[in-house]
């Protein structure tokens, strides 16, 4: 059983306006009577609901995930759905805030009656949003988010994605393989954001582990646009590494203005980097950035190697680590339904009752999927096995690039 989570008392408003009630409970049947039917059996389709960001700064990566969704929708549905039944998705858009998050979350549960959410798109969204669907004992995993304590919020919620307790050392180890004679260190992170705060920790107690010079910290928000400051300051202390947690818009700009700025060594970026978006950003000067990963286009595998050929054919480019996430966690529910279907014959369940029993059997489950072999600790944490460290690559007209896969063995 999960630590029970602390509420923020600003949630406390919210929660009373919720049409099913705060009130949490092991009986699912205690729910509101508006959630008693057996919606399965009601409608031709299964639906599930899809939290990101369609608007806002970070509407970029919301889109990975939904083009990540999407192909697997298709892709489960041409395979037969759950049982012959299709699966349908329900896009509610998170915006960049916190309150964005909660209102989709309420109109996915109360609204839309899904049985379960993949969502929402940052981490700072998720530590006010999870909470909703955790009163509400609605399943929810997130595809995106990877600080520190999100599945610990409470029974209901899991995630896909790997901490980045877990993934961000790799990225400095492979940056020390590359210039061995790297000393001095200046971290740059976005303060204003959850995720970044939690992986400049790691980032920085990295730097420690490793015996070498944290020179300078420097902070900024992923609203800035004009870095000038921060980057000067850094770049007198003549660093020979820099690390940054942010987001592809501003951690792109950050880069340039340190390249415009004279810094030549070596960049590592942090999760917000990895997207192809941060191409248009920083263009040529992108060159060289060094990001830890969760996914190759390249892993091989059957299901990775359709997803990547889906997704090549309809967005003319190779999926990038949160479209391989989103798809992944759309995966756990259809084989997690699947499973539950052959044992309990869902279409019988009420809703209170399918959503209980589906967080239970997606928890218990292994996974075959784009990111190779997953499951989950029973806190609801992914288990996965293969990380990866990728360098950009940029063509000399800097408008398109890569992510050329390192060997970090």
């Amino acid at each position: 059983m999960k630590n029970a989570f602390i509420y923020h008392t600003t949630l406390l408003f919210t929660c009373s306006t919720l049409l099913l009630g705060c009130g949490k409970t092991d009986n699912p049947r205690a729910n509101s009577a508006n959630n008693s039917t057996a919606t399965t059996s009601a409608t031709d389709y299964i639906p599930i609901g899809i939290a990101f960001a369609q608007t806002s700064n970070i509407a970029l990566l919301g889109q990975e995930g939904t083009d990540g969704v999407k192909i697997a929708e298709k892709y489960f549905n041409d395979k037969g759905g759950i049982n012959g039944k299709p699966i349908k998705l329900i896009f509610q858009d998170t915006g960049a805030d916190e309150v964005g998050a909660v209102n989709a979350f309420q109109n996915l549960i109360n609204h839309n009656k899904v049985v379960g959410i993949i969502g929402p798109t940052l981490s700072q969204q998720a530590f006010s949003a999870d909470p909703i669907a955790e009163r509400n004992q609605v399943p929810v995993i997130g595809a995106s988010n990877t600080a520190k304590g999100i599945p610990e919020i409470g029974d209901y919620v899991a995630r896909v994605s790997a901490s980045v307790t877990v993934v961000a050392p790799y990225a400095v180890k492979a940056a020390i393989k590359q210039n061995p004679n790297i000393k001095k260190v200046a971290v740059f992170y976005a303060h204003n954001d959850a995720f970044n705060k939690s992986e400049t920790e790691i980032f920085q107690r990295t730097v420690k582990d490793l015996k070498l010079d944290l020179v300078t910290v420097q902070k900024f928000q992923t609203t800035d646009t004009d870095f000038q400051t921060q980057a000067s300051n850094a770049i007198n202390f003549k660093p020979d590494l820099v690390i940054i947690s942010g987001l592809a818009v501003d951690g792109g700009n950050l880069v340039k203005q340190l390249r415009e700025l004279g810094y030549q060594g070596l960049i590592v970026g942090g999760n917000g980097f990895n997207t192809s978006h941060i191409f248009s950003v920083c263009k040529a000067l992108c060159d060289g950035i060094i990001i830890a990963q969760a996914y190759s286009p390249v892993y091989p595998s059957a299901i990775n190697t359709a997803f990547r050929q889906a997704y090549q054919a309809q967005y003319h480019k190779d999926p990038s680590q949160v479209s391989a996430q989103s798809f992944a966690a759309l995966q756990v529910y259809v084989e997690a339904l699947q499973s539950l279907d052959k044992k309990s014959q869902i279409n019988k369940l009420t809703l209170p009752q399918l959503r209980t029993e589906l967080n239970q059997q997606l928890l218990t489950g292994t996974y075959q999927t784009p990111l190779g072999e997953i499951a989950f600790t029973p806190v609801g944490d992914v288990i996965q096995k293969e990380f990866y460290v990728a360098q950009l690559q940029m063509e000399p007209n800097g408008i398109k690039g890569k992510f050329a896969f390192l060997n970090i063995k």
